[in-house]
């Protein structure tokens, strides 16, 4: 019998668990949770399909030591002390490590410095990673990273493919969506004032703002903002939108690792103009001229101009969309599940099979 696989997050929200149920099906897997909360709009569930304890930061490291109950541990960069108690607890009891990775930059903040050296030794150091594209491969094959493998980034098929509930009104109004947080790094103050710098907002146009604080936007022009919505609802607004947009750029602490929205947005045949600090534009899901549309960060000019744009082509905006509902159908569960096993077996290949 072979011995389950440890992996160790922050928490197992909703979109991530069809994805582990998919790596369960493969490898037996358990999962060890350490946040107190989550800052996505849904809190951490758990499944029937793998455990999941959760556990102190602190514990990490006595639990991913313990040679006689993994197989492998599998550990995702976050965490402040539980990411290296991860890896130090595998060294300890001699068990493959993966270090699963989001990152494509590293942060200039007094706190990252100081965890730099060691971040680039675990990273040296770990048997296998498995990262979120192709831009995250580069950056920790650049840090030394001796085998790096793609576990792409992937949505819940119940929710996002279902065929729209009425199709979208060719002669309706033009509506560009935002969907996520109001924080650093996310850009809505750079969309906003691309949206002023555009004239789109007297043209009958509007700027839908899902998450951000209705209260906060009451008023202005050409904005509907209907706050934070259960996932259900972003997908009903998102039929009834022609344009995803993700304006976010980097700050010292930040750079988008992906935007799990592109995909939810692209399934439902609807393009995303993204920024080149946006994951999936780098990683190479929103492809310029092609999907979507994509401008420079911090330029919004280059975003307003973008808007206008698609604003005057419909037509053109529609086909972006529907190339992007077939491009977006290789990014499944079992894709990210298949790159994670194979992290994992290349893992225990080289340092050696595990079984009970």
């Amino acid at each position: 019998m072979t011995l389950p696989v440890l992996l160790v997050t922050p928490s197992v929200p909703p979109e991530r668990v069809g994805a582990f149920a998919a790596l369960a099906d493969r490898r037996p897997l358990e999962v060890a949770t350490y946040a107190a909360g989550d800052h996505h709009f849904s809190a951490s569930v758990g499944s029937d399909a793998f455990p999941v304890r959760h556990v102190d930061q602190q514990a990490v490291g006595r639990l991913a030591s313990d040679r006689s109950r993994w197989s492998a541990v599998v550990a995702g960069t976050a965490g402040r002390t539980a990411f290296p108690a991860a890896w130090r607890g595998s060294r300890r009891a001699g068990l493959p490590f993966v270090v699963w990775s989001a990152m494509w930059h590293e942060p200039s903040t007094l706190a990252f410095r100081i965890a730099r050296p060691l971040l680039r030794r675990i990273v040296r150091d770990a048997d296998a990673v498995a990262t979120y594209g192709a831009h995250v491969s580069a950056h920790v094959s650049a840090l030394g990273a001796r085998r790096t493998f793609v576990a792409p980034q992937a949505v819940d098929p119940v929710v996002w493919r279902d065929p729209p509930t009425a199709p979208r009104p060719p002669d309706g109004p033009f509506r560009v969506a935002f969907v996520g947080r109001d924080a650093p790094g996310k850009g809505l103050d750079r969309l906003l004032d691309a949206w002023d710098r555009s004239g789109l907002a007297g043209d009958g146009t509007e700027l839908l703002l899902v998450g951000p604080d209705p209260d906060a936007h009451a008023g202005r022009a050409g904005i509907r903002a209907v706050g934070p919505l259960p996932a259900a609802d972003v997908r009903d607004w998102l039929d009834r939108s022609d344009l995803l947009c993700v304006p976010s750029h980097r700050t010292a602490s930040f750079l988008e690792p992906w935007g799990l929205v592109c995909n939810e947005a692209m399934h439902r045949g609807v393009p995303v103009l993204a920024t080149d600090a946006v994951g999936a534009a780098a990683g190479g899901l929103v492809r310029s001229g092609r999907n979507g549309v994509v401008v420079p960060a911090d330029d919004p000019a280059a975003l307003s101009a973008a808007l206008r744009a698609r604003h005057a082509d419909r037509a053109g905006t529609a086909a972006l969309g529907a190339v992007a509902r077939s491009d977006v159908e290789a990014y499944t569960f079992d894709a990210w599940a298949d790159g994670m096993a194979a992290a994992i077996d290349a893992a225990i290949d080289a340092r050696g099979d595990r079984t009970a």
